[in-house]
């Protein structure tokens, strides 16, 4: 079939669109054209790239005309922020598409109230990117129920190669990983319990790949996209520092303790993950969609690394 991506250059297009291509589907990737992908692969010589402003075409209202007129049987939307910008997209497509895919995040449903939480969980979304995104779902599902063939997928923090991993203190100071791999002492908050669980990119894009293929079973749903199982900052650490033959030097301290061992940046995103997407369930995903992550939360931090060859 013909697919559309948006925002094919990105974190996950990077990785979904040579598996696109692989399957053998013609691909037609939309980008503002600034960036070469995170990795190159030899599939990309067979994708037609158009380079648009969607900013711009959105505010002239050209965008959804251009994306319509590429006749597309499915189109996947990476990079879509505002509800405005979906249900531009939605007018344009009505009746065209036989998938409408978007990427979502856990985000959408703010502070877990249970552990695992699945797609059913409340959504009480704070800060401007959760709540934009909780907008969208419920826009999306509402067409759905009319007829308008979208899913969304949510991620948790994607992480791959061409850009920081989170740490296993939960920011993005890859310092941390120097220490560990120094045996320095790195600290964390409270006993190190606390969970993370991001995703690698490649794993995003699998989950894609299949809810085009099942797209008769991914229509009006969302998924929960992330590694299979959280993992706790303390063994995360420890299995970091074992990447480089050290022992983790460990210290716990009290979060208030700790917020003053870091800048006030890493102390806000490392809350911000640690409240948003520490143990979300991907049964249905696995269920629905055969989804089955490839790498493990500390293998994808691994991978994004660089310091050793991708596992098989």
């Amino acid at each position: 079939m013909r697919v559309v991506v948006i925002g094919g250059t990105g974190h996950i297009g990077t990785w979904l669109v040579p598996r696109l291509v692989a399957r053998g589907h013609e691909v037609i990737v939309i980008s503002r054209g600034t960036r070469e992908p995170y990795h190159r692969s030899p599939e990309w010589k067979d994708v037609r790239n158009l380079i648009v402003d969607r900013e711009a075409a959105e505010a002239d209202g050209s965008f959804g005309g251009i994306v319509a007129k590429l006749a597309a049987d499915s189109v996947i939307d990476l990079i879509c922020f505002n509800v405005a910008s979906a249900s531009h997209l939605v007018d344009a497509l009505r009746g065209q598409v036989e998938l409408f895919a978007h990427c979502g995040t856990l985000w959408v449903h703010g502070v877990p109230q249970s552990r695992p939480y699945d797609e059913t969980a409340p959504r009480h979304p704070f800060g401007d990117y959760g709540i934009r995104k909780a907008e969208i779902e419920k826009c999306l599902l509402a067409e759905s129920q009319r007829g308008f063939p979208a899913t969304i997928l949510h991620p948790g923090h994607i992480t791959g190669p061409g850009w920081n991993p989170i740490n296993p203190a939960g920011n993005l100071d890859v310092t941390v990983f120097g220490r560990l791999a120094a045996g320095n002492l790195v600290t964390l908050p409270d006993h190190g319990l606390a969970t993370l669980q991001h995703v690698h990119a490649d794993d995003v894009a699998q989950a894609f790949e299949l809810a085009i293929d099942r797209r008769d079973v991914a229509r009006g749903e969302s998924f929960h996209i992330a590694a299979r199982e959280p993992v706790t900052m303390r063994s995360y650490a420890e299995q970091a520092a074992r990447w480089y033959g050290r022992e983790a030097n460990l210290q716990f301290l009290p979060w208030d303790s700790w917020m003053m061992t870091v800048s006030e940046r890493d102390a806000a995103v490392t809350l911000d993950h640690l409240k948003h997407s520490p143990c979300a369930s991907i049964e249905k995903a696995r269920r629905t969609l055969g989804f089955e992550p490839r790498f493990t939360a500390v293998e994808a931090a691994r991978d994004a690394l660089a310091e050793t060859p991708r596992p098989s």
